[in-house]
């Protein structure tokens, strides 16, 4: 790996059973609209900066979700305790409250998705 691209994750991908219920649940609960496309299969782009590693949600794949699968953490900005308020409202279940990490890393909390996902989040605050 050089060092112009140090990135360990370049891609990630989050299966659906519901396209559409799972991209209305990451809207809502990131607060960010997502990106439709087609690329054989239903694709929903999280928004992420041109240097940021991205990602979506996909749909109409032989991808299982799953709550005990790789872990993505997405980016729960502005604060950890924001984002968890939207996750039940959106259908999702909270798995916990937020948890401060060592040595100023920020905070972290599970959820699971509309489709059994279980997914972490992390942000520098917790509200």
């Amino acid at each position: 790996m050089s060092a112009a691209d140090s990135r360990v994750i370049a891609w990630f991908e989050i299966p659906s059973t519901d396209f559409d219920r799972a991209v209305r649940f990451y809207e809502t609960v990131l607060g960010n609209p997502m990106r439709r496309e087609d690329f054989g299969q239903p694709i929903a782009l999280f928004t992420y900066g041109e240097q940021a590693t991205g990602g979506c949600v996909v749909g109409g794949t032989s991808l299982k979700p799953s709550a005990a699968g790789t872990m993505v953490y997405l980016n729960a900005t502005p604060d950890v305790n924001t984002v968890l308020a939207r996750v039940e409202k959106a259908g999702g279940r909270v798995e916990g409250p937020a948890i401060q990490l060592p040595g100023d890393i920020g905070y972290i909390a599970f959820i699971a998705d509309t489709e059994g996902n279980r997914i972490g989040l992390h942000s520098q605050h917790n509200g």
